[in-house]
């Protein structure tokens, strides 16, 4: 299992444009000498030269523009409705794109961001909420969202909170722990022992994975060797002797008789037949006429001494 930090969801907030401020157009009396004056570059619209008397104005770059100019040259489009941002509206921006403070807002939920945390997934904004729903991970104990910054656990493929990750038994968290998976339910070392595992029937500790079962008992893999040699006979032919397993070499070695006429070890193994006539063993192939060779099985035949004869070739 993995223990994993979940990354934390990028939490940005947009940066919000003072709008433009607006000066209203006066005219001050000769007398006061002291006053601020309308100059020259100001009386009239910069771009359409309408005069600016009566009316609305902004500066850029020292220059008055009327508001319609204004917004004409300089205004900044809104990424949601297109329509330019006025310069008497908020401008809200977020890495050079704009938007009208009506209109930054969830994509999905819309829901307005204005002064909230948001997240962007695919130039498309959403608020913390419906990012964590639609892109955090789902808990594989509880189905809840895992919430970007909190702690998740991974394991075969799936992800848990780490209040979820517990042993199925004893309900303790498993975080880092070995485990062993039981029908799709995990649990602590310790309780599968207590509640699942075999113990091997050689060296009587408990067996975790695999094992071979022989007679109706438990073996690890590792436990399960010849008696005669040691070794390892998972997936080994071999031949029981007094419930004890042995090789094909050893329990030939130590148990098996002998043929009569071929000297080798007859064992049972891959399901061999033979002959037993009095304390003498053939092989069934090898349990032919001394003299002609043809095969006595199935057939009356005479003994002279270790020899076994057809008829034929005993009477002559």
């Amino acid at each position: 299992m993995t223990e994993i930090n979940n990354a934390p969801l990028l939490i940005i907030w947009a940066r919000k444009l003072s709008s433009i401020q607006l000066h209203d157009f006066s005219i001050f009396p000769n007398h006061l000498e002291n006053s601020t004056r309308m100059t020259s570059n100001h009386s009239d619209c910069h771009y359409c030269l309408q005069s600016l008397r009566g009316r609305k104005y902004a500066l850029k770059e020292e220059n008055a523009y009327c508001v319609r100019c204004y917004d004409s040259l300089f205004a900044n489009s809104c990424e949601e409705c297109k329509e330019p941002i006025e310069c008497d509206s908020k401008d809200l921006a977020y890495k050079g794109r704009h938007w009208h403070e009506r209109c930054f807002k969830c994509t999905k939920c819309s829901r307005s961001l204005v002064e909230k945390p948001f997240a962007a997934k695919d130039e498309l904004l959403l608020c913390t909420e419906c990012y964590s729903n639609e892109y955090s991970s789902k808990c594989f104990h509880c189905q809840k969202t895992i919430m970007p910054g909190s702690r998740k656990m991974e394991f075969k493929g799936s992800s848990w909170h780490e209040s979820c990750f517990v042993c199925q038994y004893c309900q303790q968290p498993l975080g880092t722990k070995p485990l062993i998976t039981k029908d799709n339910e995990n649990y602590c070392v310790p309780c599968f022992e207590k509640q699942f595992a075999h113990r091997c029937y050689s060296c009587k500790k408990v067996i975790t994975s695999g094992g071979v079962a022989y007679h109706d008992q438990p073996w690890h893999k590792e436990c399960f060797v010849c008696a005669g040699c040691k070794t390892q006979l998972s997936g080994q032919r071999f031949v029981s002797k007094d419930e004890y397993p042995y090789c094909v070499d050893c329990f030939s070695k130590f148990y098996a008789k002998k043929c009569t006429a071929c000297k080798k070890p007859i064992t049972a193994l891959g399901g061999a037949k033979f002959v037993s006539f009095e304390e003498c063993q053939w092989h069934e192939e090898c349990f032919n006429c001394a003299r002609c060779s043809v095969s006595l099985v199935g057939q009356g035949f005479l003994t002279k001494q270790d020899a076994v004869l057809c008829h034929e070739c005993g009477s002559s």
